[in-house]
């Protein structure tokens, strides 16, 4: 449940700021990247701190070596996390935190199945709306971008794409 709340309070947050009147901070799909980057910076910190045994427990039984896969899932979710914020490959960061979703999908069905974690939000159904929702911040990151980059008109201005300003 922790990760569906830092989203959605990170994009409060930096929606809040927006509508608070601080110019600097871009339009709305800057604040669905940082809550997805935040978001992915606690589970992926989760892979190595906190909840790696359970986490290594999620893993099918099916799969091999899942300490490592439970590694290289926390690196990949770091990696997208930092991704994500640059707006260079943001797209490619939220395509691949997408597909990795998917992937990830079998481990929250087994631990609900085999009942790793008993607590409400760890039950089938509440893992499955919460991975909607995740899915649904990181497919409109893609499609953001997919329909600025098919209609330039359409980008909104943010300060690095100010006139005068160099991109970053």
């Amino acid at each position: 449940m922790a990760p569906l709340v830092i989203l959605v309070l990170v994009v409060l947050a930096v929606s809040g700021l927006r509508a608070a009147g601080v110019t600097r901070v871009p339009a709305w799909p800057f604040a669905v990247r940082c809550g997805v980057a935040a978001m992915f910076v606690a589970t992926g910190l989760a892979h190595f701190v906190g909840l790696r045994e359970e986490l290594i427990a999620m893993v099918p039984p099916a799969i091999p070596e899942p300490a490592l896969v439970v590694t290289v899932t926390g690196v990949l979710e770091l990696a997208g996390a930092v991704g994500v914020l640059w707006h260079r490959t943001a797209p490619w960061a939220a395509a691949g935190l997408t597909l990795m979703l998917i992937g990830m999908f079998p481990a929250n069905v087994h631990a609900a199945d085999k009942g790793i974690s008993p607590s409400f939000g760890d039950a089938l159904l509440p893992r499955t709306l919460m991975q909607i929702v995740f899915l649904a911040a990181t497919v409109t990151i893609v499609v953001h971008y997919a329909r600025a980059r098919r209609d330039p008109a359409s980008r909104p201005v943010t300060p690095s794409a100010r006139p005068g300003t160099p991109r970053t």
